[in-house]
């Protein structure tokens, strides 16, 4: 009898170790999918100071702006990412103008890189916690607030109030990633989407994935 209490220990004890790799895998390589598809815009205040987070959002606008007339037509991430290395520098220069036509001395440091980001949600479509290639933007000391949106897909111009994604943006994401990924960032309605969605932000959020280069 205990020796078959033992072995049911044991079996059970492997079909829960097998079952947490497979998931873990599963989550792993749908994080890495979906981060792999988009490119972001990241900008950080200097403090959470009123004045310093109004600031933010100027400098944000401005760079939307830019962003916008040189990013419209991008149809892939590299092509965004590409375009957004070659203008660096005017990124950087509209920034830190826009800080002084508002009577600020603020610094401001750029870097194209991979950084963290929680989860987020644009619209109808929702992107899981994990690290994603982005422009990030650092205004003076960068202590503040952050902000963030989406470059590629294009969502930065999403309205948020509607929670609705234009069609052409929800098509250049669908196409970077499989049926069940795209069905996992946009199907809110589905329960076993839903969980799937919360079993990607668990591996996530306790470190066990990451999506890191």
């Amino acid at each position: 009898m205990k020796k078959n209490l033992k072995m049911v220990i044991i079996l059970t004890f492997l079909l829960f170790l097998y079952s947490s790799i497979c998931a873990i895998s599963y989550a792993q390589n749908i994080s890495s999918d979906i981060a792999d598809s988009v490119f972001r815009l990241h900008v950080i205040a200097n403090s959470d100071s009123k004045e310093d987070q109004d600031l933010k959002y100027i400098v944000r606008d401005s760079l939307l702006a830019y962003m916008n007339s040189i990013c419209k037509d991008c149809k892939s991430k590299q092509e965004a990412i590409s375009i957004v290395e070659k203008n660096k520098n005017k990124f950087e220069d509209i920034a830190t103008n826009t800080i002084r036509e508002n009577g600020y001395s603020y610094s401001v440091k750029i870097n194209i890189g991979h950084f963290e980001f929680p989860t987020k949600n644009y619209g109808d479509i929702s992107l899981p916690a994990g690290y994603y290639d982005a422009l990030r933007v650092e205004i003076g000391e960068a202590k503040g607030q952050n902000w963030w949106c989406v470059m590629f897909p294009p969502l930065c111009f999403v309205d948020i109030s509607s929670g609705i994604v234009p069609d052409e943006s929800k098509e250049l994401m669908e196409d970077s990633l499989t049926e069940e990924e795209f069905a996992l960032i946009s199907d809110s309605s589905d329960k076993k989407i839903q969980f799937k969605f919360k079993l990607l932000e668990f591996f996530t959020n306790t470190g066990l994935i990451t999506a890191k280069k």
